[in-house]
This record gives C-alpha cells, sequence and structure tokens, in this order.
C-alpha cells in the first residue's frame, strides 16, 4: 500500500485549521500538506505537527492567502523581484516545517516570455536552495483559467531545460486525467520525473475510489512499480471526512 497523506486545507474542514492536525493523525494518517500554510505560526504549526507525530510532505508557494490571492507567479513575465522575495518566505517556512516538498506554482501566463520567466526562476530557486526538493505541477484551465502550466509535455521539456536534482514533477492524478483525458497513460510516460503524487475522483473531485479513475487499481500498480514517495489526498470530501477514508484503508 503507498504511503498516504492527507491535505489539511481541503480535508477534516469540520474542524478549525489546527485541530486538523490531531484529526488527521487519528484518522491514520502519518503525513499532512498544506497549500498555503502562512495565516498561522510557523511555531504553531510546528507544534502540532511534532505532538501528532507527523510529517509535512508538502506546502505551496507564493505565501500569498488562498482567497482572493494570485495562484502563483513564477511565470509572470518581469515578476522576478516579486517571485524571489516571496520564494524566500516560503523556503522559511518549508524548513521550519522540515516539509519535503515546495511546490512552485506557475500562475497564469502565456507566450514564450511566460516560459522565460519560469525557466529563469526555476533556476534560481534549484540553486538558491539545492537541499530544499521543488516541484512544479501542471494544473488543468478549467479550474484555475490561464495557468501556465497546464500540459505535462512543457512540464517535461522545462524540468529538462533547468536540469537541476533537486527539482521534480508533482503529479496530480485527477488534473492529469482533466489534462489529457487518460491518467494512466499520462502517468506511464512521466513517472521517472515524479516524486509527490496527488489524488482526488472524477469528475467532482471527490474521494479517490474506483470510479472513472480505478484508484484502487492504480495505488496496486504503484506498489508493484516501486513507488516510494508519498500519495496525498487532495479532494473535496463528499460529507464528513472521516466518513470518506475507506481509500487509504485497503484495496478492496
Amino acid at each position: 500500500m503507498p504511503r498516504f497523506a492527507a491535505n489539511l486545507t481541503l480535508l477534516f474542514t469540520e474542524l478549525p485549521f489546527l485541530d486538523r492536525f490531531e484529526a488527521a493523525a487519528e484518522a491514520g494518517f502519518e503525513a499532512v500538506e498544506v497549500l498555503f500554510p502562512y495565516d498561522d505560526a510557523a511555531q504553531e504549526i510546528q507544534r502540532r505537527l511534532a505532538a501528532n507525530g507527523l510529517h509535512m510532505v508538502l506546502i505551496n508557494c507564493p505565501p500569498p492567502n488562498w482567497t482572493g490571492g494570485p495562484r502563483g507567479f513564477a511565470a509572470i513575465p518581469d515578476g522576478q523581484d516579486r517571485f524571489r522575495h516571496d520564494f524566500k518566505r516560503a523556503l522559511r517556512f518549508a524548513q521550519a516545517f522540515r516539509s519535503t516538498h515546495l511546490h512552485i506554482m506557475a500562475g497564469a501566463a502565456e507566450g514564450d516570455a511566460a516560459r522565460a520567466a519560469f525557466v529563469e526562476n526555476l533556476k534560481w530557486a534549484t540553486a538558491q536552495a539545492p537541499n530544499q526538493n521543488l516541484t512544479i505541477e501542471p494544473i488543468n484551465q478549467g479550474d484555475m483559467p490561464g495557468y501556465f502550466l497546464a500540459d505535462y509535455h512543457l512540464a517535461a521539456d522545462i524540468l529538462a531545460e533547468v536540469a537541476a536534482p533537486n527539482l521534480a514533477l508533482q503529479f496530480d492524478a485527477y488534473h492529469a486525467h482533466k489534462i489529457t483525458g487518460d491518467m494512466l497513460s499520462t502517468w506511464k510516460k512521466v513517472k521517472h520525473l515524479t516524486r509527490h503524487i496527488q489524488v482526488g475522483g472524477l469528475p467532482d473531485r471527490h474521494e479517490p475510489v474506483a470510479g472513472v479513475i480505478d484508484y484502487p487499481a492504480w495505488f496496486r500498480q504503484l506498489d508493484d512499480e516501486g513507488y516510494s514517495g508519498w500519495v496525498s489526498g487532495e479532494y473535496y470530501p463528499s460529507g464528513r471526512t472521516e466518513d470518506g477514508l475507506s481509500w487509504i484503508k485497503g484495496f478492496d
């Protein structure tokens, strides 16, 4: 069985944010991720992680708040100064939490200038933080209109151009199916580039169970392939979070 993590931005929202760490541990998770953990004191999040024996597997960069702020700007032309300033802040949080990964969001942009800015910023970031694992993630433009990195061929090309050992792909099965219509074929092409996986059901991004994507079968496949990273549940529970966690209990 893969190692499962809970995305605390989307799961256990019946509870205040800081109480979700204990709920995740009680539900059987050993790791969590948080999209933008910048509204609470880092020391308090550290305390909740330690008290519940949890590992932080991923946070997002940049730090703007979850509602109203831009979803990244690493690919925004002429935005290098802002990216570098906010990357340094995000990196301090990632280091404080000992987060396995720091996801660099591209933002809404298009064209050659955006690609050049993204590559430049990624080269700078990988050199700035050589001991921090960094990821980039294709996101479908239906959920995030105009998002620059919405293609797996483009992601692979950028990873090859940056050519940094601490930069890899973040593979969200939900987004992969939305982008390509064939998650499994896409996974086969990019699994060698991937260090972190996120999952959510189709079409409504609920629990990752058998359906459009046969998640139990894919989890068995990941075991057979020797995938050793985390698989994070990043989805909107269809009811109470605890009532929909059969997907982490087994494959049947």
